[in-house]
């Protein structure tokens, strides 16, 4: 690629990014200003800016956005600002002040918590207390403000939640993508016979994991904000459906992992093998139609009737009659990798498994 074309890349993915994370801005910039105005005006602290920094982080832009992650950063956020104060109260400020304190409230958050970020939240507002000078309104005005912020902030989570259907289902149209790139490169692959592209595809196929994470991550944020807000309870269903959909299609990655390996494995003996890659060029087709069914549930129907015409002549001896052991094998494998993908489209495992045709 060249420069130009990297710098549009790069300027797409921007615009794409800022277009996707506008409905976070708006809710962290109202959470934010909500939390500080409430602090300032309502409570009479004069300089709550704690109350801010606590609704900012707690929501930020993790695709995680479930409850008890906020409520989590949160009480890691209040319970630094909160040692520090006692121990500001106590001895003061300074150096060696404040690395006591840092060393206290680090070992405090990793006894409570096994999540890092915890602590690491709690050691910066601990910094921030033993660091920047006290606003007026006496010992423990901030510990308020940091209670005021997180309130909001879980407020907001309920009240001004993400669209929990939006962003998973963004993350899973990439991971599907994925698998259509992958095995488009593999059909090509086979059909030159080019161990090359066959070795690139296996490189895609090895880098699908943090898309099944990001998903999951996607999917499980939102199913837990829809059980508490009103406003995006009507996102179950196509959140539940979607979590069937990423089961199956967890262990559709990881086979199609095995399935690259061993056609790049084949492959190098450089000769093409036709056959082979209509097959791979068909699921691809298909796999297309079930990225279709996340945006549209009538498709999931369609979606499954192509895996299933798929795997009812998925025979390795039909297909290579006179084929040998190794190049029958890449038919072979691709039996797990389509009951996987019946499976994310509902079908039971054992209804899937009858579709096989018999050896």
């Amino acid at each position: 690629m060249t420069v130009a074309g990297r710098l549009a890349a790069r300027s797409a993915a921007g615009w794409s990014r800022l277009r996707d994370s506008l409905p976070a801005i708006l809710r962290i910039t109202v959470t934010a200003a909500a939390a500080y105005a409430f602090a300032r005006f309502v409570v009479g602290h004069h300089e709550p800016l704690i109350a801010a920094i606590v609704a900012i982080t707690a929501l930020g832009f993790v695709r995680d956005a479930r409850p008890v992650r906020v409520f989590e950063t949160v009480v890691a956020m209040t319970l630094g600002i909160a040692l520090a104060e006692v121990l500001l109260v106590g001895f003061g400020q300074g150096v060696p002040q404040f690395a006591v304190a840092l060393a206290l409230t680090l070992a405090v958050a990793r006894l409570v918590s096994a999540n890092a970020a915890f602590a690491i939240a709690a050691a910066v507002q601990c910094t921030l207390v033993m660091l920047v000078p006290a606003p007026e309104g006496g010992p423990f005005v901030r510990t308020i403000d940091a209670a005021v912020g997180g309130a909001f902030a879980l407020a907001a989570t309920a009240i001004i939640p993400r669209d929990p259907r939006r962003a998973s289902m963004r993350e899973g149209r990439r991971l599907i993508a994925e698998h259509v790139a992958v095995l488009g490169e593999l059909a090509e692959a086979l059909r030159s016979g080019s161990t090359e592209l066959a070795g690139q595809a296996l490189s895609r196929a090895r880098a699908t994991q943090p898309l099944v994470e990001n998903w999951t991550a996607s999917v499980d944020s939102g199913l837990a904000v829809a059980r508490i807000s009103p406003l995006v309870r009507g996102s179950r269903f196509d959140l539940e459906r979607q979590r069937v959909m990423l089961a199956g299609l967890d262990l559709a990655t990881r086979n199609l992992r095995i399935i690259a390996r061993r056609i790049e494995w084949v492959l190098r003996d450089g000769r093409p093998r036709p056959e082979v890659a209509d097959v791979h060029a068909r699921i691809a087709v298909a796999v297309g139609l079930l990225a279709d069914s996340l945006r549209d549930v009538s498709q999931q129907p369609v979606a499954r009737q192509a895996f299933a015409e798929i795997t009812r002549h998925l025979d390795p001896v039909a297909i290579l009659p006179d084929g040998s052991v190794g190049d029958r094998n890449t038919i072979t494998a691709l039996r797990p990798y389509l009951i996987d993908l019946l499976t994310s489209t509902g079908l039971a495992l054992d209804d899937a498994r009858s579709l096989l045709p018999s050896d």
